[in-house]
């Protein structure tokens, strides 16, 4: 109880004096205000950098964990019946449960084209992959379930498609002939992707319209190539090690003898193997904080001394009517302190207010889907940074006051 006591009054001391010199005191903790404010901020913004990466990443080869299954034939001569491995897939899929799952095919096609007849890359997909890889859709949209019914096929077009079809709005269905075996018109209702001036004319459709229009060879001739999809999965990074190979073998059970299916994941954080991608990005966010909070904490270290010494004499009466050593050690450092956790409070709403402002929010996050909620870790990474200086700058002062001798004090 005496050492609660203690720790009151002395804050109640230290907020007093902060009262008696509250100009002096403004003016030195303006630049901790303000390396506070910048070290949340940064540590925010780093958030927010770290999150766009892992979108990048997760564009590029799938969301944690994404597995997918190849079906093979043991003679290498063979090709599975693409709709009998799709139902042995999804039944193995609803038996554990899972909710995000796509066949992906790559292939080309030839579609009709203002320059003529041109064939390009094709992707033929189910909506759910637009997930499962966030795709980013910068005009218009991405399929929905409903796009399965539709008499003309909708297509997502890459940005150079787009403009080879002038760039048209997509609120008139833009459409253009596709030169499959069962020819049809594809409306288009997305688009995607960066520029590569003009070189990559691609698009994305259903798999089941790619099917419908031709583009698939079904002819089982000698040497004839049919592409085959790839059947990819998303579930939760802790049970993939364990679903992989359970429903690898309930789709070569359905398969029958002859068949296997061989699983991967190609996500990103399989391939790590426990590296910490962000780790160059913590540091240098983290370097760059210290860096900030330092130069203010010199400042402050500065400003606190010239105020001990003009106070040396107020020391001095203090020890001569019986204040411990100690007292005065904890009483300087304490004034630091408090005057340090003000300024951090006053920092992190500075940097609260900034980084929620729409104008902000909406420039640093612009490439983000997820956009991360203001992390609780930065407010008190600045709070807890703020009262750490407090103490460092107010340890020099405190050990200055406590070597005054109280008769040389009086005298002064």
């Amino acid at each position: 109880m005496r050492f609660i006591t203690s720790i009151a009054a002395a804050l109640v001391e230290a907020w007093g004096e902060l009262r008696v010199s509250r100009l002096r005191v403004m003016l030195s903790l303006i630049g901790v205000a303000v390396a506070v404010a910048a070290l949340t901020a940064v540590t925010a913004l780093g958030a927010v950098a770290e999150q766009s990466q892992r979108e990048q990443q997760e564009r590029y080869q799938g969301r944690p964990a994404l597995l997918t299954f190849m079906p093979s034939d043991s003679t290498g001569m063979k090709s599975p019946d693409p709709s009998l491995t799709t139902t042995a897939f999804q039944d193995a899929a609803d038996r554990y449960g899972i909710d995000w799952t796509s066949r992906v095919l790559q292939d080309s096609g030839s579609v009709e084209l203002p320059r003529g007849v041109t064939e390009m890359p094709i992707m033929a997909v189910d909506p759910d992959y637009g997930t499962m890889h966030r795709i980013a859709v910068r005009e218009g949209r991405w399929f929905d379930a409903d796009d399965a019914d539709r008499f003309a096929p909708a297509v997502i077009v890459s940005t150079d498609l787009w403009k080879e079809l002038g760039s048209p709005d997509l609120r008139t269905h833009p459409h253009f002939e596709l030169s499959g075996t069962s020819p049809s018109t594809a409306v288009v209702i997305g688009v995607t992707g960066e520029t590569c001036d003009g070189q990559c004319l691609s698009m994305t459709m259903l798999y089941d319209d790619f099917v419908k229009t031709g583009f698939t060879r079904i002819d089982d001739g000698p040497g004839a190539y049919i592409p085959q999809p790839s059947y990819e999965a998303w579930v939760p990074p802790s049970t993939a090690k364990k679903l992989m190979p359970r429903i690898a073998s309930a789709m070569s059970l359905a398969l029958g003898d002859g068949w296997q299916i061989n699983p991967s994941r190609m996500d990103y954080a399989a391939q790590l193997g426990g590296y910490d991608p962000y780790l160059p990005l913590k540091l240098a966010v983290g370097g760059i904080a210290g860096l900030v909070l330092l130069l203010g904490a010199l400042g402050l270290v500065n400003i606190s001394l010239v105020t001990v010494r003009y106070r040396v004499r107020e020391i001095g009466i203090r020890r001569s009517f019986g204040a411990t050593a100690g007292r005065v050690f904890f009483g300087v450092m304490m004034e630091s302190v408090v005057a340090t956790v003000v300024a951090g409070l006053i920092g992190v709403a500075i940097a609260v207010a900034v980084l929620k402002n729409p104008t902000v929010i909406g420039f640093i996050t612009s490439s983000v889907q997820d956009v991360p909620p203001f992390p609780i870790s930065a407010a008190l990474i600045g709070l807890g940074s703020s009262a750490a200086v407090g103490a460092l700058a107010g340890l020099v002062p405190a050990l200055v006051a406590v070597r005054v001798k109280p008769i040389d004090a009086i005298r002064l």
